[in-house]
Parts: structure tokens; C-alpha cells; sequence
């Protein structure tokens, strides 16, 4: 008998204050009379940042943006399938106040919990051991997003210059779909190879957010250099803003390597989101 697939779900831990006065974000289900973190099932086709920013919001009214990844949860559910929750450090976008949140069926209590407190307050082993792994992230971090351009025409087909052969249709496809994504990380910044498939990649979320696009020659695979490139994720490693750096396949490999992380292939449309403090990268997560 073929085993039923993984459900699988997204969530964040949410922070608030610091130093000895941190709290810690729980939810309550009255179906289960428990405390855990705000998570829920994904839908059809969503990626897991998504959903867990979009969780966050349904069942605690607050607004985050992503942190580092923490580990994955793993355990058995009804019928003997398995739930595998991919969690996040939440961020907080916006106020904290949970006071207005309006309880329903699935959530009837939001509260923020002293961090000292907190693990008395959680109902599982699980949630104190990712809780333990959360703290350890709790510090602020930016995301630089190194994005591939999405599907392009086939170089066959395009006899114009090829910096401007332009996104196939499920290239434009693919481009709105990153909309979502890149919102989920609170991208504020954009940098972009000067060639029409990267700029176009990103300009679905530049219109919908009233985000502006830097385009850059030195990012095209014509003119990409490995010490341009350097210098070009230098830069974006000082910068405080959420950031997404879209380019080309050739390219990526000397970004990688300016980033200190392995060489690996992205798929078109595919997300390498680094997570840096202080211009070092503390930790990647793909999408």
C-alpha cells in the first residue's frame, strides 16, 4: 500500500523586546486545548515562506516578515500520516498588539508569553526544542534573495541582441507567482542585471509594492566580472534593506562564491534566500 504523502504546513516564532524582557508569541486551539506557535497547512501550490507569513496574520491579526529558517517538525498525525511544519524567526511588521484579535473556532487566545515563562506555557516537546533553536536566531538579520531570472525564450528563437531576449509565457507566470516569496522575506530593495529576462523577473513585485529597480550592465552574463560581482554583493551586504539580487545562471557562481557559500545550480525562477548579520551570511535557505 502506497504510504499517504507528508502534510505540510508553515509557521513562525515571533518575538517581541529584548534582553531579559523578550516575549514569545503562542496561540491557543480549543479543539486540541493547547499552546504552540502560529502555523498552519499550506495551500495547493503555495511555498511554505508564504504560508507561514500568511498563518501568522490569520491567527494572530499580526504582520511579520521571515528570519532564518529553523528546523523542520516532523511527527505522525491522524491515520498515521506524517505533518512536517517548516518554520521561521518571525519578524514583526507593524505593531504588537494582540488585544483586538477576535477569537474563532480554530484560535479563541493570542497572547505574548515572558521567554522565562514560556516554556511551562507550550504544549509539546517539540515546540520548547524549536523554541530553544529560535532563541539562538534571535537576532536581527537581513536577507539578501539571489533570484535567477525566470523562464526566458529559447536563445533559438530570439534574433534580436540577446540581453533583451524577453521571459517566455510561463516565465511571466513564473515572475507573479515570485510575488508572494519575495513579500514573505519584506523585500524593500531591488537590483537587477540590465538584460530584459531579470528586470522583468522582478517587475511584477516592483509595481505591486512601489518598489524601486536598479538595473545594473555589470550584472549581465556580458559583462559580469568575478571582481565587479564581488563588489556589487559587498555592497548589497551593507545595506540594511531586504534585498533581491536577480540575475543570470552564468552569473551565479560568482555571486555564490562573493557570498562564501557553495557553487549549486538555481532553477529558473529559483530563490537562494542568505541571511547575514554584520556582512557575514549566518544562514541560506532555497526555494
Amino acid at each position: 500500500m502506497q504510504q499517504a504523502a507528508e502534510i505540510l504546513a508553515g509557521g513562525a516564532v515571533v518575538f517581541r523586546g529584548n534582553g531579559d524582557g523578550l516575549e514569545v508569541l503562542a496561540v491557543h486551539r480549543p479543539k486540541y486545548d493547547d499552546w504552540s506557535f502560529p502555523k498552519g497547512k499550506l495551500d495547493e501550490g503555495e511555498p511554505a515562506p508564504v504560508a507561514a507569513v500568511r498563518e501568522v496574520a490569520e491567527e494572530t491579526g499580526l504582520d511579520v516578515r521571515l528570519g532564518p529558517p529553523l528546523p523542520d517538525q516532523r511527527y505522525p498525525v491522524v491515520n498515521g500520516r506524517g505533518k512536517r511544519v517548516h518554520y521561521w524567526v518571525g519578524r514583526l511588521v507593524g505593531g504588537d498588539d494582540v488585544a483586538s484579535y477576535q477569537p474563532n473556532q480554530e484560535i479563541d487566545e493570542v497572547r505574548w508569553i515572558p521567554l522565562d515563562r514560556a516554556e511551562s506555557w507550550l504544549s509539546y516537546p517539540r515546540d520548547r526544542a524549536t523554541l530553544t533553536d529560535a532563541i539562538r536566531c534571535s537576532k536581527k538579520t537581513t536577507p539578501l534573495l539571489v533570484l535567477r531570472h525566470a523562464s526566458a525564450c529559447p536563445r533559438a528563437t530570439w534574433a534580436a541582441e540577446d540581453r533583451e531576449r524577453p521571459l517566455a509565457p510561463e516565465g511571466k507566470v513564473e515572475a507573479e507567482r515570485l510575488v508572494p516569496l519575495l513579500a514573505a522575506y519584506g523585500v524593500t530593495r531591488l537590483v537587477s542585471s540590465s538584460g530584459t529576462r531579470c528586470w522583468t523577473t522582478v517587475a511584477p513585485y516592483a509595481d505591486l509594492y512601489d518598489v524601486d529597480l536598479e538595473v545594473r550592465d555589470d550584472l549581465t552574463q556580458e559583462e559580469a566580472t568575478g571582481r565587479g560581482v564581488r563588489a556589487q554583493v559587498d555592497r548589497l551586504l551593507g545595506s540594511p534593506e531586504p534585498t533581491v539580487l536577480c540575475t543570470h545562471r552564468p552569473v551565479l557562481p560568482m555571486v555564490l562564491s562573493a557570498l562564501g557559500l557553495p557553487v549549486q545550480p538555481l532553477d529558473p525562477a529559483g530563490v537562494l534566500v542568505a541571511h547575514h548579520r554584520r556582512g557575514h551570511v549566518v544562514a541560506v535557505e532555497r526555494h
